[in-house]
């Protein structure tokens, strides 16, 4: 996610050596078909900052989600048909979903069931299942999507989370660190990672965007019905849907991966050129990372004040260059900053929202490296006003390593871990950081991670005990000393 405070703010950093590095690894090949659910398998935990939010006690393996979508109306019609393993024995199915919808049916391995929805918006199916069982729920339901409040005092918090309906009938989600929920039944915990295929029913003339592979338009009596297979699993949070009118715009990616642009009618060419760059921006992320990790690329704009490095299918807000002075250069960085993020959030996920900093620190290090060298930015304009700001942001915001819950993705864990990541950098050196970050990528791609994996890693990478080092950045309630840090 892009944090507009940390845009406006000029943070830290330091120049790549000139020549691109190779890609580390072999293309990523998807799963074969009979092992699409295997591959949704997850180890859920309870998560501390929102223990609300999420069920430790199943792990949905895969999502096919039927919608249906009438833009007059604001009306949401579903069939959502879950696969769901108990992770520990359970009497019932107990997962997310908003109290405002009607269930109309609700089934359990095919035996009808009672469905009860919970002013906690939480909707449980009895189901009787021993530890690793696994059970298809179906569940159909219709209403209109109602947003939830972001619990975080940043400014685009006031837009809500979750599926918001436009007065013109068009439809956009934003859902970190939670709000998948407000438009389909899900275990909305980021350590849950599943399959998804979504199949979106809308008018004649209407688009429907999700993340994953575009699989199809078909036309039928009931509008225009557009197909989306996820290509590797994610979490509910990286879920994205977009319905309007929208033109689309394919682009080639590095290695052939297919990159479709969906902007919404009336979008300008000031915009829509940065767009079409994806796949440079591509290129030269790989070329510091390693492959793409997934199957397919894009971006959807939609008329929101942010966006969100939603899987396979960036979520781009229309607004959010309004008052740039260079409109395309602000539009590069925030679309790079979301591309970072399919490598250091997407395809390795944090396990908890304790470490949202794996994504935003690695994410705004990497943009503002972009920043450099394009010279956009100077090394001491980036650190002068990262360490400025640092204190002030740990005071208000908790330290990046322990967020406050109720200032949820603010700048600390985008500025205060990208200057952690320097500190890294300031004592091994650009070559051996840069291997570094390609290798966490790479080696954890489709996985949950969380901060003692990420020390165990730079400590075994690096061969150096950088403990002190980690833990001073991520918990101090103040800027950490030089001699940490921060040249």
């Amino acid at each position: 996610m892009t944090a507009l405070l940390l845009i406006i703010a000029v943070l830290a950093g330091c120049t790549y050596h000139a020549g691109a590095r190779p890609a580390s690894s072999a293309p990523p090949s998807p799963p074969p078909v009979g092992a699409d659910l295997r591959s949704g398998r997850s180890d859920p935990v309870a998560d501390p900052l929102y223990p609300g939010r999420g069920n430790a006690d199943l792990d949905v393996l895969h999502y096919d989600l039927v919608l249906g979508w009438v833009p007059g109306t604001k009306l949401l019609t579903g069939a959502a048909t879950l696969t769901v393993r108990a992770v520990r024995p359970v009497t019932a199915l107990t997962l997310d979903f908003g109290h405002w919808y009607t269930v109309d049916a609700a089934s359990v391995n095919g035996t009808t069931g009672t469905a009860t929805l919970s002013p906690a918006d939480k909707i449980t199916v009895p189901a009787t299942l021993a530890a690793d069982a696994t059970a298809t729920l179906v569940v159909r339901y219709h209403g209109q999507p109602h947003e939830i409040r972001m619990p975080s005092s940043r400014p685009d918090a006031t837009e809500g989370l979750g599926l918001r309906a436009e007065r013109n009938g068009e439809a956009w989600t934003m859902q970190e660190p939670y709000g998948a929920f407000t438009w389909y039944p899900v275990n909305d915990i980021p350590s849950d990672k599943a399959r998804y295929d979504l199949h979106v029913t809308v008018p004649a003339g209407w688009s429907a965007v999700a993340g994953g592979e575009f699989a199809g338009q078909a036309h039928g009596p009931a509008g225009d019905t557009f197909t989306w297979h996820g290509s590797y699993p994610q979490a509910s949070y990286l879920t994205t849907l977009a319905i309007g009118h929208y033109a689309r715009i394919d682009e080639t990616g590095p290695h052939g991966v297919p990159v479709t642009i969906w902007t919404r009618s009336g979008t300008d060419d000031e915009i829509v050129e940065p767009l079409r760059q994806i796949p440079q921006m591509l290129g030269w992320l790989e070329s510091r990372f390693g492959r793409y990790p997934f199957q397919s690329a894009g971006v959807v704009s939609v008329a929101s004040t942010s966006a969100m490095e939603t899987q396979e299918m960036v979520t781009l807000g229309g607004l959010i260059a309004q008052g740039a002075a260079n409109r395309a250069a602000y539009l590069q960085e925030v679309i790079l900053h979301e591309l970072s993020h399919q490598w250091f959030g997407d395809a390795a996920t944090p396990t908890d929202w304790r470490a949202l900093w794996l994504n935003e620190g690695f994410a705004t290090w990497i943009q503002f490296q972009w920043e450099i060298e394009h010279n956009r930015l100077t090394r001491k304009d980036w650190m002068a006003s990262a360490l400025k700001q640092d204190g002030d942001l740990r005071r208000r915001s908790g330290p990046p390593g322990a967020p406050h819950a109720d200032a949820f993705a603010e700048p600390n864990v985008y500025t205060s871990a990208a200057l952690l990541l320097q500190a890294i950098y300031d004592r091994i050196g650009d070559t051996a950081f840069l291997e570094l970050l390609r290798d966490w990528a790479q080696q954890h791609r489709d996985a949950n991670v969380d901060r003692a994996q990420f020390t165990a890693f730079v400590n075994q990478h690096t061969g150096q005990d950088l403990t002190t080092l980690i833990n001073a950045w991520l918990d101090s309630p103040t800027t950490p000393p030089a001699s940490l840090g921060g040249k």
